[in-house]
């Protein structure tokens, strides 16, 4: 039985989004690995369908249809951030550890780029997750999106707490347009624009504390500090999408834009909207990822036809999931879907380890693909069990302390 949340709400059903993560970290793995263990495989599919992006993809819709309905249910800022801090940090300070231990024996390598700044900056970076947007490669290759998510947590409660979070369809939209104006304007900044702007670790250290301020000036019980840190985090995760990526301007600004389309569709589900508004947002959005796309141009490591179609698939994969989502789901694809987050963070560790080891083949080796999953999904499923599990048990615990009885924290998100 599934009761109500304490907005009256009952939070979705979560098989077909389970589902969805399977299918979200399966494709990202099979995109890594396929480097060491499928080269011939990739040479001859990433270019007409980029595997990695169609993952990365399928996850920021089921992000922004989930976690906006967390603060939702929580409907105080302060508790949201706590789940959010105990969900995402356990399991990835262990990952983190984990590469810097693998570095220390000489079986890993810092990534490019890192040994050129100073650890103080590198750590400081990495901590407020939002490292691959200031101008500081991630130590595992697939930080980069918690980056991204990190800036729509930041965007989603800024909504919340200038009461603006009732339309999330207008702002996909509005997400979704500016993106195809730069990139029907050829705005074509360089890589961390901001960072070579004022230096990498200036930018790191202003952000740091701009971060801090508007988490815990959004968190506070004081209605003029909760507009001020949630207009702040804003803002600066909005300028940081836009001037200091490591993806083109546009590309960024439709991540965003589809993580607050995830969250129209679910406004719509319960009531919010009418059926017609996230239809008419999910073409507007498509039709400017993918104008944006192909305006952009073939490049060195960007297909428009590859990111197209990974693109459109993710996106039809997530309505034909969510059409059918009465429907039972294998129960192999609900329990990958549950231990997806150690799958994702898990796996660049393990190929570290490969790396070092058995090395990259010039062929498809299929047998060693297939070893690589069976050695990672275990894994996985200790880590989420030891390590996730539970971070979230603490997190839930702390955050009913700090929850306001009255839920004067905030007022109820959808």
């Amino acid at each position: 039985m599934i009761e109500l949340s304490p907005g009256g709400i009952s939070p979705p059903r979560s098989g077909w989004l389970d589902a969805l993560r399977a299918v979200a970290a399966l494709a990202v793995v099979l995109d890594h690995s396929s480097y060491a263990f499928l080269p011939e495989f990739r040479q001859e599919v990433m270019p007409q369908f980029t595997i990695g992006r169609y993952g990365v993809f399928l996850f920021f819709l089921v992000s922004g249809y989930i976690v906006p309905a967390s603060l939702e249910r929580r409907g105080c800022v302060r508790s949201f951030w706590i789940g959010r801090v105990f969900r995402m940090y356990p399991l990835w300070t262990v990952a983190v550890t984990a590469v810097l231990a693998l570095d220390l024996l000489g079986v890993a390598e810092f990534r490019a780029g890192l040994s050129r700044q100073s650890p103080g900056t590198v750590a400081v970076a990495h901590v407020t997750l939002l490292q691959e947007l200031l101008g500081t490669p991630g130590l595992l290759l697939v930080l980069w999106t918690l980056s991204y998510e990190m800036a729509f947590y930041l965007l989603v409660v800024a909504l919340f707490t200038v009461r603006r979070h009732r339309r999330p369809a207008a702002v996909a939209c509005t997400l979704a347009v500016l993106a195809a104006v730069s990139a029907a304007a050829g705005v074509a900044l360089p890589v961390s624009a901001l960072s070579r702007a004022v230096g990498t670790g200036p930018l790191v250290a202003l952000v740091a504390v701009a971060l801090a301020l508007a988490v815990c000036g959004a968190s506070a019980g004081t209605p003029v500090l909760r507009v001020a840190g949630g207009v702040l985090g804003g803002v600066s995760a909005l300028v940081l999408v836009a001037f200091n990526g490591t993806v083109a301007m546009w590309e960024g600004l439709v991540i965003l834009a589809v993580m607050f389309l995830g969250t129209a569709i679910h406004r719509a589900e319960r009531g919010g909207g009418g059926r017609l508004r996230p239809v008419g947002t999910a073409v507007l959005v498509l039709a400017c990822a993918v104008g944006s796309a192909y305006r952009h141009g073939d490049g060195a490591h960007f297909t428009r036809r590859g990111w197209i179609l990974a693109f459109l698939a993710a996106v039809v994969t997530f309505g034909v999931a969510r059409a059918a989502r009465h429907r039972r789901v294998p129960r192999a694809l609900t329990a990958l879907g549950a231990v997806s987050y150690s799958v994702y963070l898990v796996h660049p560790v393990l190929l570290e380890v490969t790396d070092g080891t058995v090395g990259r083949w010039r062929h498809d080796v299929p047998a060693l693909e297939a070893a690589f999953l069976v050695a990672l999904l275990p894994l996985s499923a200790l880590t989420h069990r030891f390590v996730e599990l539970p971070g979230q048990a603490w997190g839930r615990r702390l955050a009913r302390r700090v929850q306001p009885g009255s839920r004067a924290g905030g007022q109820p998100m959808w």
